[in-house]
């Protein structure tokens, strides 16, 4: 670690969606140059090889319906080590601000009169549908893309029936196990049955499992299938150019 700085600096990093080839020429270069990587869960562990020897790499992994890393002792070490003079990388799977609390990180670090930069991943809910040949626009139907959690921090749901009306495909971040409940309250928010609707997990890597199916048939053949976490649902009328194609035209199911 170098210590002749005064104060050193953290770059929040995002990963990727998982394949290592996926990850940008700057986060490889940041990578290289880092003292300590902070490092998630979810990210593929091969995307170290960019990490030089010397540098300490700390595992901080976070994953829902696991064992976690406070947020806050992130944080808290991230700080710790800039004002030792270290260069600090916080590498996250995906974006670090799509999903990847990495405003709130910026924003501990800009308190702490730490120097911060940002080096943007490309985010799962772009790159996972595209594996499976779904675009997430569409000028014939899909105008805008919606991208949401699955578990919000005060447990709300989102206006599901706005939603609806604004003909949006929906890329739902961390709703594997409550997909059921989303659905269900899709439903009731106006969302046809028959809306086309897929799952998929470990996306974009070798393990990566999918089921296209419609909305209310989703849950059951994602129990089916035994898929879960980490994976993402995608839903609306773009689902039906994915490869795997398992959802009639609503001409045909007439």
């Amino acid at each position: 670690m170098n210590t002749n700085r005064i104060s050193g600096k953290v770059w929040l990093v995002g990963a990727g969606p998982g394949d290592p080839e996926l990850l940008t020429l700057k986060a490889a270069r940041v990578l290289g140059n880092a003292d300590v990587v902070l490092v998630d869960d979810l990210v593929d562990k091969r995307i170290l090889a960019h990490v030089r020897p010397a540098a300490r790499i700390v595992e901080v992994g976070k994953r829902g319906g696991c064992r976690s890393t406070p947020q806050a002792f992130i944080e808290k070490l991230m700080v710790r080590l800039a004002r030792r003079g270290a260069t600090v990388v916080r590498l996250k799977g995906g974006d670090p601000f799509v999903f990847g609390r990495g405003g709130e990180e910026a924003e501990t670090l800009a308190k702490a009169g730490i120097s911060c930069e940002v080096v943007s991943g490309i985010t799962a809910g772009i790159a996972v549908p595209a594996t499976i040949g779904i675009p997430v626009t569409h000028r014939d139907c899909a105008r805008s893309v919606t991208f949401l959690t699955g578990h919000a921090r005060d447990d709300s749901s989102p206006n599901w029936a706005a939603l609806r009306a604004g003909n949006t495909t929906l890329v739902i971040y961390m709703g594997m196990t409550r997909v059921t409940a989303i659905v269900n309250d899709m439903i009731k928010g106006g969302y046809p049955p028959d809306t086309p609707a897929c799952a998929i997990q470990n996306g974009t890597l070798d393990t990566q499992a999918t089921v296209v199916s419609t909305l209310a048939a989703l849950p059951q053949q994602i129990a089916e299938a035994g898929l879960g976490s980490p994976g993402m649902l995608v839903i609306g009328e773009v689902v039906r150019q994915a490869r795997t194609q398992a959802i009639p035209s609503r001409q045909q199911a007439a």
